[in-house]
C-alpha cells in the first residue's frame, strides 16, 4: 500500500490480524511508527480481565502499558521499523506489511448512519449532540478509537471513546466538558473527581502518587462520566486529543541524530505547551534545576510517548520531570530532551505539575 497518510489513533492491521495504532506524525519512508494495540486469541492471551475483546467472530486481547512492546520485540520483531535518527528499531509497520486500516472519522460516519442503533449508539450520539449544541463543532471534527472502532464493543458495557481533531477544537470541547461538569443537571461528571477510578488497582509508578495521578487527570477535562438515563448506565466517555491534518509536520529528515546520554531528574519551567495534548506530548520547557543527571544548559524539551502524561502540566507551571537524558542534533541546531518512553525503568519516568495536591 504505497502512498499511504495517516494519523495519530488510525489502525494498521497486519495479515496476522494483530491491530497496531499508528502513534504520533514523526515516521521514516518506509512505513509507520506504532504502538501494538490488540492481538487475536491464537497469538496472545492475558489475564487483565480488562484485555478482553470480542466482534462476535473473534477474540482479541488489548495491550495495557508496555506488554505491546514487549510482545512485537519478542514474537513478531519485523513489525519494527528502523529509526536512524535513533540508530535502532522501534515497533512500527511497513507500508508493504499493511492489510487494512481503519480511520476513526470513517468509522463514526459509519455508525452515525447505523440504523437500528443500539443503547451505546444511542448514547454516542446524544454525547455528540451535546457537545456540537454547545459549541461551533460539527461531526466532522470528531472520530471514534477503541472497541467502537473496531466493532468490538458491547452494547451495555463498552466505553465511549471520541477522537477530537485539532488544538482549536479540543479547547471549545474542554471549555464545554467544564461547564457541563458543573452544572448537576447536564447528566455529565468528571470521571476523576475522585479516586474511583483507581481505587483497587496495583500502583506501579514510583515517582506520582495516586493522589497526585487523580489530581492531574481531573484537570485534563478530558476523561468524563456520561449518565445515560435511556439505558440507565453511567459511562465512561474520553475525548482524544488527535492534530488536524494542517497542524502536522514530520520532523523525521530533520533529525540526524538523538543520542541517550543518561538519566536526569529535573525541575523545569514549562514554557510552551501548544503540543501537550498531543502524542507525543511535548513541553518546551527552560531549567528551574538538575537535581540528578548530566548538567546540560540546553534543554530544551520534555518528550512523552506515555499517554499517562499527555496534558500533565501548562505554560508557567513549574514541574518534577524523570527520564531519559538525550541528545538531539539536526539539520539546523542541537539541543537536550527528557524523553518518557517504553524501556527497562518504565514505572520511574515522571512529569508532574508542583500544584499538584
Amino acid at each position: 500500500m504505497a502512498g499511504l497518510r495517516f494519523r495519530d489513533r488510525d489502525a494498521i492491521l497486519t495479515s496476522e490480524g494483530l491491530i497496531f495504532r499508528v502513534f504520533g506524525y514523526t515516521h521514516p519512508p518506509e512505513g509507520y511508527i506504532c504502538d501494538a494495540e490488540y492481538a487475536p486469541a491464537e497469538l496472545f492471551k492475558s489475564d487483565n480481565p480488562k484485555a478482553f475483546r470480542t466482534d462476535g467472530k473473534s477474540v482479541f486481547y488489548k495491550f495495557y502499558e508496555d506488554e505491546g512492546w514487549k510482545f512485537i520485540q519478542k514474537n513478531f520483531p519485523h513489525y519494527m521499523v528502523f529509526h536512524k535518527p535513533l540508530d535502532r528499531k522501534v515497533v512500527g509497520v511497513c507500508c508493504a506489511d499493511v492489510a487494512e486500516v481503519r480511520k476513526p472519522e470513517e468509522a463514526l460516519g459509519k455508525l452515525v448512519k447505523k440504523q437500528p442503533k443500539d443503547e451505546l449508539l444511542k448514547a454516542l450520539q446524544k454525547v455528540l449532540d451535546i457537545i456540537i449544541d454547545h459549541s461551533k463543532l460539527s461531526m466532522k471534527d470528531f472520530g471514534v478509537f477503541g472497541s467502537l472502532l473496531h466493532d468490538f464493543y458491547h452494547p451495555k458495557f463498552s466505553d465511549i471513546d471520541i477522537v477530537v481533531y485539532g488544538k482549536d477544537n479540543l479547547a471549545q470541547v474542554r471549555r464545554v466538558l467544564q461547564e457541563l461538569y458543573s452544572d448537576s443537571g447536564s447528566s455529565f461528571s468528571n470521571e476523576f473527581e475522585d479516586d474511583s477510578p483507581i481505587k483497587g488497582k496495583k500502583w506501579r509508578f514510583k515517582n506520582i502518587s495516586p493522589k497526585e495521578f487523580v489530581w492531574h487527570q481531573k484537570h485534563k477535562l478530558i476523561y468524563g462520566v456520561f449518565h445515560d438515563e435511556a439505558s440507565k448506565r453511567t459511562i465512561k466517555v474520553e475525548f482524544e486529543p488527535v492534530k488536524s491534518w494542517s497542524e502536522i509536520h514530520n520532523e523525521y529528515g530533520e533529525i540526524k541524530t538523538i543520542t541517550w546520554k543518561g538519566w536526569v531528574k529535573a525541575i523545569l519551567l514549562v514554557k510552551d505547551d501548544l503540543e501537550a495534548p498531543f502524542m507525543p506530548s511535548i513541553y518546551h520547557v527552560e531549567p528551574v534545576k538538575i537535581i540528578e543527571g548530566p548538567k546540560v544548559e540546553d534543554l530544551e524539551r520534555v518528550v512523552s510517548y506515555l499517554e499517562e502524561f499527555r496534558m500533565q502540566a501548562w505554560r508557567d507551571e513549574t514541574v518534577y520531570v524523570e527520564g531519559n537524558l538525550e541528545k538531539v542534533e539536526t539539520t539546523s541546531k542541537s539541543f537536550h530532551q527528557i524523553t518518557l518512553t517504553y524501556g527497562p525503568r518504565y514505572y520511574e519516568q515522571v512529569i508532574k505539575s508542583h500544584n499538584a495536591t
